[in-house]
């Protein structure tokens, strides 16, 4: 009955041809897919907040209210909302910064409201102007980031502020003298056998069983395959079974136990807006790259509308935020699942939600029961995927002006903070741009009639001011007695500054006699300086 009501309310602003549409794609696709949808979505969920630094219903929380709030209010089919890997580490920066978790909320509705700002303002194209090696650098430094953080609950540790967001923060000396013979202590034989099992499982999914049975994704059988484990640990080996805190734990009252945002401290701490605007960005890029690749692969060849996106992206964040919920961005794994499990609208992802919310109603004693380590292993996944060797070997045979800004955007993360690293990695994009338009500007033919230099100089299409020194440079350099024709017929823009340069060249020509034609060269007038 609840399904049937909420399905209703989603539809009212259908027309009868669309909900005939929509009716038949959701027997014959949507359902399956939900269902495959679902699989995925909730071991992310429960290990994105546990990366985070949140409380485990966080991320179940984020995950309904992106299926069902911002499945109504997109316009994209095929794309999945929810909780993403990308701000893990962003997230238990803020967390450590904010020094609680109902502060950090405000953060996310902050984000939520300022995207609705983007979309009401059409500024969603703005990822069209971060250069593509710093996005991928920004992946990267997240997957590794993220497969770093679980290396403690890997192997059994099961208190989580042993490590920091950053890779680096696991090895000072800090941690070496503090914790180290408490790690040593915390180290669980059963969770490295179940790491163990659980990438055995992956790979053997992933290569042989994945295409015979598609609707079970390697996650829910990894999930499945560590649950059984656990409790044959339990009952046939109690000296090696886990102990309670290595398995999730979701109060059976989840909803009597949400944290919701702190109000008072909104005007009191900037660093709520700070990382509002960053999980803003981050969160914006991360939804626009996915559901562009969405849309690739939609067989209806679909577009999404970025500006409408972002709205119902920035809804679903200001909602999770005041509900006590991660940030929310379209999300690629999620969405590619859907896809291939044959998903033809957005009332697969919308489903998928309601699924999440009977877990949460129902189904919470099942959650519990998988270990810490088993959520780590598809974390580990998931990082992997966002900073795949073969990635990198690709950019890196792209060239040093790809490689560059890729390799000096991660390692710049890593060493600071994801806001600084894309800032510091698009500055030395910027750099490589600077220095190709001071090298353009014109194609320079030489050559010699008779005992003098013969120089044609055709100008760019656009020629900046950024060209200017160089052009003085050649133009100091052309001997007497030289013939030069200087052409900007397939100019379209020159700046001021080079033509006031050409002009100024006439008055040196004449005393070197050099034989000066200029050619669809405008006229300026040159202003003295004194």
């Amino acid at each position: 009955m609840l399904i049937k009501t909420v399905y209703l309310a989603a539809a009212m602003s259908l027309t009868k041809r669309q909900m005939q549409f929509y009716a038949l794609a959701f027997l014959k696709h949507d359902f399956r897919a939900s269902i495959t949808v679902f699989f995925v979505a909730l071991p992310l969920c429960l290990g994105i907040s546990m990366a985070s630094g949140a409380p485990v219903y966080s991320g179940i929380i984020a995950g309904i209210i992106g299926g069902i709030a911002v499945s109504i209010l997109s316009k994209s089919q095929l794309s999945v909302s929810g909780p993403a890997a990308g701000l893990t580490a962003i997230c238990a920066t803020a967390i450590s910064e904010l020094g609680a978790f109902e502060i950090f909320l405000l953060s996310v509705s902050v984000a939520g409201i300022l995207q609705i700002l983007v979309g009401i303002f059409k500024l969603a194209g703005f990822t069209h102007f971060i250069p593509s090696a710093v996005i991928k650098g920004m992946l990267a430094a997240i997957g590794v980031i993220l497969i770093s953080k679980q290396i403690p609950l890997l192997i059994g540790y099961d208190e989580p502020d042993f490590y920091s967001n950053t890779l680096f923060n696991i090895i000072t000396l800090n941690h070496s003298y503090q914790h180290i013979h408490d790690l040593y202590d915390k180290i669980s034989l059963a969770a490295i056998f179940l790491v163990i099992v659980s990438f055995f499982v992956v790979y053997v999914w992933d290569k042989f069983l994945r295409n015979k049975i598609p609707f079970l994704p390697s996650s829910f059988v990894v999930v499945l395959a560590g649950v059984l484990l656990a409790i044959l640990f339990e009952r046939f080996i109690p000296s090696f079974q886990l102990q309670k805190s290595q398995f999730v734990n979701i109060p059976e009252s989840i909803f009597s136990n949400v944290k919701f945002p702190e109000f008072s401290a909104l005007w009191k701490n900037s660093e709520i807006w700070k990382n509002g605007v960053i999980i803003c960005f981050v969160a914006s890029l991360e939804t626009l790259l996915s559901t562009e690749a969405i849309d690739k692969i939609d067989p209806y060849n679909r577009i999404t509308p970025q500006n409408r996106e972002m709205i119902a992206q920035g809804t679903g964040n200001f909602l999770s935020g005041l509900f006590g919920g991660l940030p929310i961005t379209a999300v690629i794994v999620r969405s590619s699942a859907n896809a291939e499990a044959g998903a033809r609208t957005k009332f697969s992802s919308f489903t998928h939600g309601l699924w999440l919310l009977l877990v949460v109603l129902f189904g919470v004693p099942i959650v519990n029961m998988i270990p810490y380590c088993v959520l780590a292993a598809i974390l580990i996944k998931t990082g992997y995927g966002l900073a795949k060797p073969k990635m990198i070997y690709a950019v890196y045979r792209q060239g040093r002006e790809q490689f560059m800004p890729f390799i000096v955007t991660l390692v710049s993360i890593l060493f600071t903070d994801l806001l600084i690293g894309v800032l510091i990695g698009m500055i030395y994009a910027i750099y490589f741009i600077i220095k190709h338009t001071y090298r353009g500007g014109f194609v320079l033919r030489r050559g010699k009639r008779g005992e003098n230099y013969h120089y044609v100089i055709d100008l760019a299409i656009n020629v900046s001011f950024l060209n200017k020194g160089r052009i003085i440079e050649l133009l100091d350099e052309i001997p007497p007695n030289s013939e030069v024709e200087i052409s900007g017929s397939d100019s379209v823009y020159i700046d001021q500054d080079v033509l006031e340069v050409i002009q100024e060249f006439k008055q040196k020509a004449h005393h070197k006699k050099i034989q000066l034609k200029l050619k669809d060269i405008p006229k300026v007038e040159t202003i003295a300086l004194h």
